[in-house]
């Protein structure tokens, strides 16, 4: 956990009381940083590619599709690194409302 990257820019859209919206711009070789999600979270790729996420357990390769979303519960804790060629943008957006039971 003690890799040092640029840092990956974000932008946040919406902060409302139901959703987060951020926009995240992942340059070539640059990273995250670690960091745990305090809510489910959606992500939607904008621009593809191939991203490493570092969790406390190893690394996984993750292929950013354009238009394929996925889902993630609250809990995560990661390092989303840009070791691909280009540049890799995603919307992220974090639920704030409880899941229904």
């Amino acid at each position: 956990m003690t890799d040092t990257y640029p840092p990956a820019t974000s932008a946040m859209h919406i902060d409302d009381e139901k959703v987060r919206v951020t926009e995240w711009t992942l340059e070539a070789g640059s990273a995250t940083g670690w960091h745990k999600h305090e809510m489910a979270y959606v992500i939607v790729p904008t621009s593809g590619g191939p991203l490493r996420i570092a969790t406390p357990d190893g690394d996984v390769a993750a292929e950013m599709v354009v238009g394929k979303p996925y889902i993630r519960p609250a809990g995560v804790e990661h390092n989303v690194i840009n070791d691909g060629p280009a540049k890799v943008v995603f919307m992220e957006i974090e639920l704030k409302e409880p899941a229904s039971a």
